[in-house]
C-alpha cells in the first residue's frame, strides 16, 4: 500500500473537494501574485487609479486585503443567514490553511536559488525545512486516519504497531522536498486537501477518540489540531533562516505576504466545506459564490493595473 492508498483505505469515501470556487480564487490569488511581485518598492509612491481617481500603488496593495477581508465578513455573514454548517472536525482542520497560506505567502517571494543554501552550521536549508514540513503533513494525515479508523472500545497501543508504519510507506522528508519550490508547494497542497476532504466526515465523538502524539496519549482532535501548529513553527524556521542568509524581504513581498495571510483567514471559512451551501442564496440574494467571485475579479484587476502603474 503506497502513495495516497493508505488514506483512502482508512476513511470512508467519498473525499469532500475542495469547492470549486475556492479552486478558481487560489488561481486568481496566483496570477495576482505574479502581477504583483513585477513591482518594484521604488514604484510604491506612483500613482494608481482606482474609483475614478488617483491613490497609490502602495494603497493598491492593501486595497488587496481589505478587498479578501471585506469578502470575508460578506462570507461569513452568509454563512450565518443561511445556517450553514460544518463538522466539528471541519473546525479543526480550518486553522491549517491559515498556516498554509501564510507559509504560501512566504514562498511566493522567495527563489529556488534559496533552497539549498546552509542559513548557519547546523541549520535547515530551505528544502529540508520544506521537505519535512510536507512530509509532517503527510503523517499527520494519514496516521490520523489510522487512529480514527480503529475500534473505539478497543484500548490504544502505546505507539502505531510497526506493521502499519510500513505499510503506510510514508516518502522520507528529502522525497518530499524534491524540485522546485513551486512543486514542493504543489505537493503541500495535494496532502493538505486530500487529508482535510477525507477526515471532515470526524464528529464530537470521533474527535474525542484516542491516539498518540510523539508517544503522548491525546486524542484524534488534538493531531488535527497540530496541523497548524506544525506548519507555522517551521515557517518560523524558514523566516529566521531567510534573516540569516541575509535575504530580507522587500516591502512589496511584505506585502504579498500580507496579502496571503488575508487569503488564508478567508479560506478557512470554505475550507474544507461541501460545495452546496456556497450556492445558498441568503436574505439579500447574496451567496457566498457570488463573494468569492467577485473577490478573485477584483484580485485580477487590482493587481494588474498596480502593476502597469508602475511600468512593470
Amino acid at each position: 500500500m503506497s502513495g495516497d492508498e493508505f488514506m483512502l483505505a482508512h476513511t470512508p469515501d467519498p473525499t469532500l473537494p475542495v469547492a470549486p470556487t475556492v479552486e478558481r480564487l487560489r488561481v486568481a490569488l496566483a496570477a495576482a501574485t505574479v502581477d504583483l511581485l513585477q513591482i518594484r518598492d521604488s514604484a510604491l509612491e506612483t500613482d494608481w487609479p482606482w474609483r475614478d481617481d488617483e491613490a497609490d500603488i502602495r494603497y493598491g496593495l492593501y486595497r488587496l486585503i481589505e478587498a479578501i477581508e471585506e469578502a470575508g465578513a460578506d462570507v461569513g455573514r452568509i454563512l450565518r443567514d443561511t445556517g450553514a454548517r460544518r463538522s466539528p472536525a471541519a473546525e479543526r482542520i480550518a486553522p491549517a490553511t491559515i498556516a498554509r497560506w501564510d507559509l504560501h505567502g512566504l514562498l511566493a517571494t522567495m527563489d529556488d536559488q534559496t533552497l539549498d543554501l546552509h542559513p548557519a552550521v547546523g541549520e535547515w536549508t530551505a528544502r529540508e525545512t520544506l521537505g519535512h514540513i510536507v512530509s509532517g503533513q503527510r503523517a499527520y494525515g494519514w496516521f490520523t486516519a489510522w487512529w480514527a479508523s480503529r475500534p473505539g472500545d478497543e484500548p490504544a497501543p502505546d505507539t502505531i504497531p510497526a506493521g502499519v508504519v510500513e505499510g503506510a510507506q510514508l516518502p522520507d522528508d528529502d522525497v518530499e522536498g524534491v524540485g522546485s519550490i513551486a512543486d514542493i508547494r504543489a505537493r503541500l497542497d495535494a496532502i493538505l486537501d486530500l487529508s482535510a476532504g477525507r477526515l471532515a466526515y470526524l464528529d464530537d465523538a470521533g474527535l474525542q477518540l484516542p491516539a498518540r502524539w510523539a508517544g503522548i496519549p491525546v486524542t484524534v482532535g488534538f493531531r488535527l489540531g497540530r496541523w497548524s501548529s506544525h506548519v507555522i513553527e517551521h515557517t518560523l524556521q524558514i523566516d529566521k533562516g531567510m534573516t540569516q542568509l541575509d535575504r530580507r524581504p522587500s516591502e512589496v513581498h511584505r506585502l504579498v505576504r500580507l496579502i496571503h495571510g488575508a487569503y488564508g483567514r478567508l479560506e478557512a471559512l470554505v475550507f474544507p466545506i461541501h460545495a452546496a451551501p456556497l450556492t445558498t442564496a441568503d436574505t439579500r440574494g447574496r451567496t457566498v459564490d457570488d463573494a468569492l467571485v467577485a473577490l478573485g475579479q477584483e484580485l485580477s484587476v487590482v493587481a494588474k493595473s498596480a502593476r502597469v502603474a508602475a511600468g512593470a
